[in-house]
């Protein structure tokens, strides 16, 4: 059986392109799994798996949750809220406690970049990066991947732009990094102040007007301003922010072509899309949420394959 070249999903940069595939392969199965009448495999029954959340989550959780679930495994979730992390216990304390469990595998969302590779380097579980801060976060970039794949019929040449708060998002990073890894051609659309200074160096087009963006591009990923991570005002007004880089159903109809929407959530409705785009046939929105599910399982199932 194909193995993943990674003992940890870190961050996209740790993955070659046989390792995307893999997951897509292994993903695809899982999808027709999951519109079964009867949506669970015993592929995991052995393994314990801990959710760790030092971050506000919804959607992410929800979506490791199911996908353990559906495999079998055994799922404890620990929120840092109501931890002895508030008590001032580090994060080796905290997780080699949850580990005396014997727990298999660690999926962790945590604010600090690098989080998870720190932790991988000093407990015995197998490490899902679920987002570290404004660095990465790879199981979005690979449902979104698979998204376009789905859509598309492939990724590898296909115009994608990712529009909006880049700097902040780690959504943003680990697509650039996927997109590029499957040879397709990436541009980012936004704010100059939300354009990171380095973001040329990662081999990707920069466009500051959205219109030029949208007739060039395939499909938009419309990300949302990280308002819980800007310090600085980094525009005028969410107003003036949305005339410039919000799209209406008017400005989509509007294009030379019919592209494909895409949102890694939440939304913010009538900032950087309206409604009637969110809702709309060339929104791909909700098919990524239901993709979630079957990459989560994907990735999960393929690391705990090499858990000895």
């Amino acid at each position: 059986m194909a193995e993943l070249s990674v003992k940890h999903l870190l961050g996209i940069k740790y993955l070659n392109e046989s390792d995307i595939q893999l997951i897509f392969e292994t993903a695809d199965h899982f999808k027709e799994v999951i519109n079964r009448s009867i949506k669970k495999v015993p592929s995991l029954r052995d393994i314990t798996i801990a959710n760790i959340f030092f971050e506000n989550s919804t959607r992410t959780k929800l979506s490791f949750e199911l996908a353990e679930k559906r495999l079998s495994a055994d799922v404890i979730n620990f929120s840092a809220g109501q931890s002895s992390v508030k008590k001032g216990e580090t994060l080796i304390d905290t997780v080699n406690n949850i580990l005396s469990m014997k727990v298999d595998m660690v999926v962790m969302r945590h604010p600090n970049p690098g989080a998870g590779i720190f932790l991988s380097k000093h407990v015995n579980a197998s490490i899902v990066n679920a987002g570290d801060g404004a660095h990465e976060h790879p199981t979005q970039a690979l449902l979104d991947s698979y998204s376009i794949r789905e859509k598309l019929g492939d990724v590898a040449g296909k115009n994608v732009v990712i529009v909006g708060d880049i700097l902040h998002s780690r959504v943003a990073l680990s697509n650039i990094f996927a997109l590029k890894l499957q040879g397709a051609n990436v541009k980012v659309c936004g704010p100059k102040t939300l354009l990171p200074k380095y973001v040329e160096s990662l081999g990707v087009g920069v466009e500051t007007n959205l219109r030029k963006a949208l007739n060039w591009c395939d499909v938009a990923n419309m990300l949302r301003i990280q308002n819980e991570r800007l310090d600085i005002s980094y525009f005028p007004t969410t107003r003036e922010y949305t005339q410039q880089f919000g799209v209406n159903k008017a400005f989509l109809d509007s294009l030379d072509k019919e592209i494909v929407i895409m949102h890694p959530g939440p939304i913010n409705r009538g900032v950087e899309i309206t409604s009637d785009v969110a809702d709309s046939k060339q929104s791909i929105i909700l098919n990524q949420v239901e993709n979630g599910v079957a990459i989560r399982m994907a990735v999960i199932y393929l690391l705990a394959s090499k858990i000895k």
